[in-house]
């Protein structure tokens, strides 16, 4: 290793190395095809064009994949605690930002292969066989476009990136397979519905904060209004304002930022 450049380099490395070799992520990979696939031909979506199928597959995206990025990151740091690697990789010049970023950056080309794969898949099967001549485009005058699903598939990697981010925290700080598991579940909770309860708890109660803003707060509820902003109000004209943009994009990168630092505070400490 030569420096911390050299160090984070080694790390992402033998994560890629490992997730490279593990079937796991083939099948986490296949299941997600599976689901996107089944839920978009369901609604039809890929016949109507990409703004249908984002529309179609929204809701399962929402929440299918925190959960795959929970899969992917919920023993990344906990796994290396519990057979002591910690210990061992304290004896070599590895700066803990360096340890964090290493796993973490590997378990992300893992975990955007298998999101974004499959829905770049989708788009392709959008791009071949919706009509030439849809209601979307009769009725919204051809805004339908494939810009608009890459947008979707950029906004569905940050979500993917913040889970990660967020579920290589909880195995920082759980120091075992077990309560990595159980912090897991409960992190994939708040993600989800958990802190869309907290909105909408604060909105009864009044608190003199704009819906907008209080929607950005989770990262779920961030992504779900970007998705609205950027994508399917471009065929609604009228319609927006559903999410204040800057503030949900800042939602997003604390949660990422935040929870990378949280990750890294932790292993320094627990290397002590």
């Amino acid at each position: 290793m030569t420096g911390p450049l050299g160090a984070f380099w080694a790390v992402f490395a033998r994560e890629v190395r490992a997730a490279s070799r593990s079937p796991t992520y083939a099948l986490l990979g296949l299941a997600v095809t599976l689901v996107v696939f089944g839920v978009a031909l369901a609604g039809d979506g890929p016949s109507a064009g990409y703004v249908p199928t984002v529309v179609d597959v929204l809701l399962i995206v929402e929440v299918l994949v925190p959960a795959v990025a929970f899969a992917v990151g919920y023993r990344a740091v906990a796994d290396d605690a519990e057979r002591g690697r910690l210990e061992v990789l304290a004896t070599y010049p590895l700066p803990a930002p360096s340890y964090v970023g290493g796993v973490y950056a590997g378990r992300a080309v893992a975990l955007l292969a298998v999101v974004l794969v499959p829905l770049a898949a989708l788009g392709l099967h959008v791009a071949t066989t919706a009509a030439p001549s849809t209601t979307v485009f009769a009725t919204h005058r051809g805004v339908d476009s494939p810009l608009l699903f890459v947008r979707f598939l950029a906004l569905t990697a940050a979500l993917a990136l913040v889970a990660l981010a967020l579920a290589v925290a909880l195995s920082s700080v759980a120091g075992s397979r077990r309560r990595a598991i159980l912090l897991a579940l409960v992190g994939l909770l708040v993600v989800v519905v958990g802190a869309d309860v907290a909105v909408f708890g604060a909105v009864t109660g009044d608190v003199g904060v704009g819906l907008d803003a209080l929607l950005a707060l989770s990262p779920s509820s961030a992504y779900r209004g970007l998705v609205f902003e950027t994508v399917l109000y471009v065929a609604f004209t009228g319609r927006s304002a559903f999410v204040s943009v800057p503030a949900a994009v800042g939602s997003l990168c604390v949660w990422g930022v935040g929870s990378l630092a949280v990750a890294t505070l932790a292993v320094r400490t627990g290397r002590r």
